[in-house]
């Protein structure tokens, strides 16, 4: 399932949620598409901190601590 589409689907549940309640069945569903989605940004947050390189210039001892941006 794409992130829109359950994304999507998330909020349809929320929506119901907040109108007429949810069965035991949907609640469910409501749980595993939160956790996709929650493992899907942790993934994503991981990601992008593995691409994160921190280079060290002796040439700038002073104000930024030997770190380039």
């Amino acid at each position: 399932m794409d992130i829109d589409k359950l994304v999507a689907r998330i909020n349809e549940l929320a929506r119901k949620q907040k109108t007429v309640g949810l069965n035991e069945e949907e609640l469910t569903e409501r749980a595993k598409l939160r956790e996709i989605y929650l493992n899907n940004i942790r993934n994503n947050f991981r990601a992008q901190l593995n691409t994160i390189e921190i280079v060290d210039n002796d040439k700038h001892d002073e104000g930024n601590k030997g770190l380039l941006h």
